[in-house]
């Protein structure tokens, strides 16, 4: 194993522009997820100005908005935050399958690594969990994902 390269991406913000694109539904949820991404953010160096906010209605919606942001090649990286909460319909597989799709598609298609932390769960319970509590937050876990692709990305460019 001496002999053999290894890269991989460090969690050091190096003048990378971060967007955010976020829900408004389920936004007790939604908005805890938020914090813990910025937190990430500044904490490995990413200054506010590099970071830039998109909210939108749902998890239906974002994949054309990530689409969208990614596409205008401003940043380096995109942080997908939101919370598909399983309901008594089938809605929720719907939803959560095109959002995780969407999300997949535009990262592939435009080449910008992004971070899901759109939460699928069953209950609300589960949500709060992850969105700051026993299961840690699952926003910033979804920024430091981003830090590190984006100079994973970079060491091999």
């Amino acid at each position: 194993m001496d002999r053999i390269k290894s890269t991989e991406g460090d969690l050091i913000v190096r003048d990378g522009r971060f967007a955010i694109v976020a829900t408004r539904f389920n936004d007790f949820i939604v908005e805890s997820l938020i914090k813990g991404a910025l937190h990430c953010l500044r904490q490995h160096g990413a200054v506010d100005g590099n970071v830039e906010l998109f909210r939108v209605p749902g998890a239906f919606e974002m994949s054309i908005a990530i689409d969208k942001v990614a596409a205008t090649r401003r940043f380096d990286g995109i942080i997908a935050l939101g919370a598909v909460i399983r309901g008594a319909t089938p809605h929720f597989g719907y939803v959560a399958g095109e959002c995780v799709r969407g999300i997949t598609t535009a990262s592939q298609k435009h080449g910008v690594p992004i971070g899901n932390g759109v939460l699928t769960v069953d209950t609300i319970e589960q949500a709060i969990e992850r969105a700051g509590t026993k299961a840690g937050n699952k926003g910033e876990e979804a920024a430091r994902a981003v830090i590190e692709m984006v100079n994973f990305l970079r060491s091999i460019d």
